[in-house]
């Protein structure tokens, strides 16, 4: 992955910000501010659907997988019943990056410098074998970053983000995506998931979905 000189500078704030957060102990993500959570019986039935057993989380920060408590007395890993987990958080210096099942990614791209953006977006397509999960906000965030800018540097409606996907997904016809763009903590907007190749089996030139 190669950041634009911009997102190489945005990166570094976040490589900053992830030590401070680290040094006074606060780095590590709790299970009940790690966003997965509040979507987890819905991930685990699509992961069930695409016969998910490897997992790729990018953008990863401080989840742990291995914890007991994610649901009940069981981890995430227990939970949607995964034999490997791979993690990606340049952030913290974490790179797992290989091809999984399914890719997740939430709280993420909205992070990012948006010339940035679709050169991760295909990233995240070619590590994903079969299906592609995003969530990413469509609304300022509560947090700024240390120049005073807000944390969320690209706020697009969800719209824009679909149509982000979707050009980058007609190199990918083998992967189903699904997209989900909150326009506040509790509206979470889930698009009807999809893949370039049911455009291209169709006999008809308009897409709808």
């Amino acid at each position: 992955m190669v950041y634009s000189d911009k997102g190489k500078k945005l990166l570094a704030i976040h490589k900053e910000m992830a030590w401070e957060a680290l040094r006074a102990e606060s780095g590590c993500r709790s299970l009940y501010d790690w966003e997965i959570r509040a979507f987890r019986d819905p991930i685990r039935k699509m992961l069930k659907q695409y016969d998910v057993s490897t997992l790729l989380e990018y953008g990863c920060r401080g989840g742990n997988y291995e914890l007991p408590g994610f649901d009940g007395e069981s981890s995430a890993k227990e939970f949607f019943e995964l034999e490997d987990i791979y993690l990606y958080e340049p952030a913290r210096y974490i790179d797992q990056r290989r091809k999984a099942d399914a890719v997740l990614c939430f709280d993420l791209l909205e992070h990012m410098f948006i010339a940035d953006l679709q050169s991760t977006v295909r990233e995240m397509f070619c590590l994903a074998d079969r299906l592609l999960v995003v969530n990413t906000a469509c609304y300022a965030a509560r947090s700024l970053l240390p120049n005073g800018e807000n944390a969320h540097v690209t706020v697009r409606p969800a719209q824009w983000w679909k149509g982000l996907f979707d050009s980058i997904a007609v190199d990918f016809p083998a992967v189903s995506v699904w997209l989900i763009c909150s326009t506040s903590l509790t509206d979470p907007r889930a698009f009807e998931v999809y893949s370039a190749m049911d455009w291209l089996s169709s006999p008809n030139f308009v897409t709808t979905k």
